[in-house]
């Protein structure tokens, strides 16, 4: 959840990675985990993105996969209903066509623009479908991101966001599939995950 908040157990990535919510839930009670909707990126951007947080990233603050956050926050109560939606959508929904968009600055970090209007919509029907139980933050339309560094100095960002920046071009970002995850106050615990098999348009 990049919130600078020391794990409670080792580092590990997410086997389905992605989101990014700056803002972590509110403490719940003990054993209610809410969950966290992501955007999974193909295998090779996976890599990139994970690479680039492992350099950059504080070590002791980095023990989250590269991620694409859709929904921060849905209750625990909402699990089942959450996997029946999900699966249904990427049944019969093709990968959304995405853009990795400039590097901007988080202020004591960087994260690159994620440009997917697919996405979006795919997400839109997601939040509708929650309207009752979605917080502030997951009302508003979200500005789609990868956090590539957070938690470290203005300075040390200011560099970092200049490097990046030098000779960028957008490209094609993989979007694979959808996946939730369990947040328990560090790492996350994979809820499920399921790719997107809708025929390419």
């Amino acid at each position: 959840m990049d919130d600078g908040t020391s794990p409670s157990r080792p580092p590990r990535p997410s086997r389905f990675a992605n989101g990014d919510p700056d803002i972590p839930p509110p403490v719940r009670a003990t054993g209610a985990a809410p969950l966290i909707l992501t955007g999974m990126m193909g295998a090779a951007d996976q890599r990139h993105f994970d690479a680039l947080r492992a350099a950059h990233f504080p070590p002791d603050r980095n023990f989250l996969a590269a991620h694409i956050t859709l929904l921060h926050q849905l209750p625990p109560s909402a699990h089942d209903e959450l996997d029946r939606l999900v699966r249904r959508i990427a049944a019969d929904t093709p990968p959304p066509a995405a853009t990795l968009g400039a590097p901007y600055s988080l202020g004591r970090g960087v994260a690159f623009r994620v440009d997917s209007p697919e996405l979006l919509v795919i997400r839109e029907r997601i939040a509708d479908h929650f309207t009752g139980m979605l917080t502030a933050q997951d009302r508003g339309v979200p500005r789609l991101h990868i956090t590539v560094q957070n938690k470290v100095t203005s300075a040390t960002a200011r560099d970092l966001l200049a490097r990046l920046t030098t000779d960028f071009r957008p490209r094609p970002l993989e979007i694979t599939g959808l996946a939730a995850h369990h947040y328990r106050g560090g790492p996350w615990d994979d809820a499920f995950a399921r790719k997107f098999r809708g025929p390419r348009r």
